[in-house]
């Protein structure tokens, strides 16, 4: 934690020297964007200060208790060091909060990307299960949840399905739901009773702000198509579905759940967003550390993380080793005992790793 502590005061001191440059103050989204990194790290950065210096008074004190001879004023400097310690303990416990809350990500959307993998039809039942868990989570919530696409499956049920959620609280709540989820039931089409395994991944990405990132016109070759419903048939008569192909990246996405080509095209573009961030943003935890990268688990959809077995009703979350007995709570949205146990391991991995 103290060596993440050196590094912000560090760049605290960078952001400064930053802002008093005359091409920062030149360019008013460069300024704020310094301005407001700086008026986030300087809250942490102050504490620190404190602690160091109430830490070099305590050390000071220890050295004045060994050396004096007089008892009376030993006994006094005592007193003193055990009201600094109890002054270094609650500013450790005050800045272990404010680095836990640096490792939030603020977003005022976040898109749930859902998609049935291995065990075909099945597959894609489970996934329209998890998508009406999540929804039911997020009225629990209070969220404004919106469905952005969905391509249903001949059984009714989710071959893919993207839903945006606008909280604040949405992305640093379902962060950690990102990966790969296994469901063990008896398919309702199976005769013999026998138990089968399918998959459905889940993608969690926050909308980044407009200033994070943006995406040149000349980055992105758009096609529009007459949009369909499942077994091909046409929900319209006009080219208004919207497939977006990010050139520099390969990224796609389409969206056709709109009658309005224009609104399509809009949700795309805030989808492809999202996207393109987890990307560079994995790409770079790829650079720094691909052990941190699994611990916090951005973007590493490769490994199950949860096993939703129907028979013994149970649901197990395989990185936090947590088993509950509480399958159908859990699909009707009741998911804080998971996540509440969940999102405090990796927080306290994340301290660990700075």
């Amino acid at each position: 934690m103290f060596e993440r502590l050196e590094e912000l005061e560090k760049r605290f001191h960078e952001i400064e020297e930053e802002m008093a440059r005359p091409e920062s103050i030149a360019n008013m989204e460069v300024y704020k964007k310094l301005a407001r990194e700086r008026t986030e790290t300087k809250e942490v950065v102050d504490i620190y200060k404190v602690w160091k210096k109430s830490k070099e008074e305590g050390e000071k004190i220890a050295e004045m208790v060994q050396a004096e001879t007089d008892e009376d004023l030993k006994a006094l400097a005592r007193e003193e060091a055990v009201v600094l310690e109890k002054e270094q303990e609650d500013l450790e416990s005050e800045l272990r909060e404010k680095l836990l809350k640096k490792h939030e990500t603020s977003s005022k959307s976040t898109f749930l990307e859902i998609r049935a993998g291995t065990g075909g039809g099945e597959a894609a039942l489970f996934a329209r299960d998890l998508l009406t868990m999540y929804v039911k989570y997020a009225e629990k919530m209070k969220w404004k949840a919106e469905l952005m696409e969905a391509s249903t499956s001949d059984l009714g049920g989710l071959k893919e399905a993207i839903m945006v959620f606008e909280s604040r609280d949405a992305y640093n709540m379902l962060r950690y739901e990102s990966g790969v989820h296994r469901v063990q039931r008896v398919p309702l089409t199976e005769a013999q009773g026998r138990i089968h395994t399918s998959t459905v991944t889940v993608a969690v990405l926050p909308e980044p702000e407009e200033l994070e990132l943006t995406i040149s016109p000349d980055e992105m070759r758009i096609d529009v198509f007459r949009s369909s419903g499942p077994g091909g048939q046409h929900v319209n008569t006009t080219d208004s579905a919207v497939r977006i192909t990010h050139l520099p990246t390969g990224l796609v996405v389409t969206c056709q759940d709109e009658k309005s080509q224009h609104k399509n095209k809009a949700k795309a573009i805030r989808v492809l967003r999202a996207r393109l961030k987890e990307k560079m943003e994995a790409e770079k935890e790829q650079e720094i550390s691909d052990e941190r990268r699994k611990q916090v688990g951005t973007g590493d959809r490769s490994e199950r993380i949860r096993t939703y077995n129907f028979p013994q009703g149970r649901v197990t979350d395989h990185r936090v080793g947590l088993t509950l007995y509480k399958l159908q709570d859990i699909l009707n949205g009741e998911l804080d005992g998971l996540i509440t146990p969940i999102t405090a391991h990796f927080q306290s991995e994340s301290l660990k790793k700075g």
